[in-house]
């Protein structure tokens, strides 16, 4: 696989670690606005990596959350969670 293969995955493990860490904050800090707005933010980021990164190299997720290119492409690999 490409470098960039590799890079994106990391992108998207760290901003969804954030997200992981935010929302166990926001989980006890409910109306905490800057919170709030950095997690939208990162999910904005979170989703822009995923997008860039299933139309490169394929699905993410599975039951209907990721689109499939034409032939189905399920079945490439590299899986995300094999590498």
């Amino acid at each position: 696989m490409p470098p960039e293969y590799y890079q994106l995955l990391e992108q998207i493990q760290a901003v969804d670690f954030v997200l992981v860490e935010l929302n166990l904050y926001l989980d006890t800090h409910p109306e905490d606005y800057e919170a709030i707005q950095q997690f939208n933010t990162f999910t904005h980021e979170s989703k822009q990596l995923k997008k860039q990164f299933e139309k490169k190299f394929g699905p993410l997720m599975h039951f209907g959350r990721s689109y499939s290119n034409y032939p189905w492409n399920w079945d490439d690999q590299p899986w995300p969670w094999q590498v």
